[in-house]
């Protein structure tokens, strides 16, 4: 496992200092815990931004983001993307 250090603004460590209380966590496990939650929210947009550029299929997206089609199709429909596209189309269903 790697190692990564950093230094935060006073404000941001004072919300990460009630984050840890409110969590209950120690320091080290609640800063993977953010990373981890920020990546897959980044992976997420990626996946949307690329879907609806029309730059991946669908079922590529939902690798990106690494969820299932079904629960990609959710996400897309929440964020009013249209995914069934022509020139993608035969590539998704021959992943499916």
């Amino acid at each position: 496992m790697g190692t990564i250090s950093t230094r935060v603004p006073d404000e941001l460590e004072g919300e990460l200092e009630e984050y840890l209380e409110e969590e209950r966590l120690d320091r080290s496990t609640a800063v993977r815990k953010l990373l981890s939650e920020g990546l897959e929210e980044w992976r997420r947009e990626q996946a949307l931004k690329r879907l609806a550029a029309d730059e991946i299929s669908f079922t590529k997206a939902a690798q990106l983001a690494e969820m299932s089609v079904w629960e990609f199709a959710q996400l897309a429909k929440e964020h009013d993307i249209t995914w069934v596209s022509g020139d993608h189309l035969e590539d998704d269903l021959e992943d499916l």
